[in-house]
This record gives structure tokens, sequence and C-alpha cells, in this order.
């Protein structure tokens, strides 16, 4: 007999492998909503054992942490490091992707414009 798995408990042992957590967190983070980010930086944190342990990891309050990755949470850089820094994970940066560029407008379009 196959034994099933609720998704949130799926989840939560999958955002506990650093390597699956990062991914995730990208894509969070490529969504452009800061609510979005801080959801899925919530999970991760649920994900290495909850509030608690994280706090006590980051050197950060429960209260703190709540406060922090709630959807109205706005986290200073030193707070990102630190919960990130608990759960195996760091901050990086990488160029932008390029944006599509129209196409070049031919002599004769930009003398009539």
């Amino acid at each position: 007999m196959r034994r099933t798995v609720s998704h949130d408990a799926f989840m939560r042992e999958r955002l506990a492998n650093a390597e699956f957590a990062a991914g995730y967190l990208q894509a969070a983070l490529e969504d452009d909503k800061p609510a979005v980010l801080l959801l899925a930086m919530r999970r991760v944190a649920e994900a290495h054992g909850g509030m608690a342990k994280l706090a006590r990891e980051s050197g950060l309050t429960r209260e703190a942490l709540y406060r922090t990755l709630s959807k109205t949470g706005n986290p200073r850089l030193t707070s990102l490091q630190a919960i990130l820094a608990a759960t195996g994970l760091r901050l990086t940066i990488a160029p932008a992707k390029p944006k599509k560029r129209k196409r070049a407008q031919s002599a004769r379009e930009l003398q009539e414009a």
C-alpha cells in the first residue's frame, strides 16, 4: 500500500535541503513581490526546525522573526543574512537577466518619427 504525504509535509522535507531551499527562494525572489519572498523564507525557516530554533541560531527573537517574515515585513539586510545563515544559505548577487530589446527601427521609420 502506498503511503501519501500532505503537500506541507512534503515541502518541509524538501526545504530542509539547502540546494532545494536555495532554488525555492530564488524563484520566490524572481516574483518581484516582497511578500512572496518573505513567505518562502518563513517556509524554509519552518523546515529547519521552526521559529524557536531559528531564533536561537540566528540571534534574533522569535517575535522579530515572525514580524520580519510576515507578509508586511520589512527585514533589514542583517536580519536576512542571519536568517539565511541559520538555514545554511547566503545572499549572492548576480547580473540581471537582459531585457528583450525591441526590433531595431529602420532608417526610414526613424525619419518618419
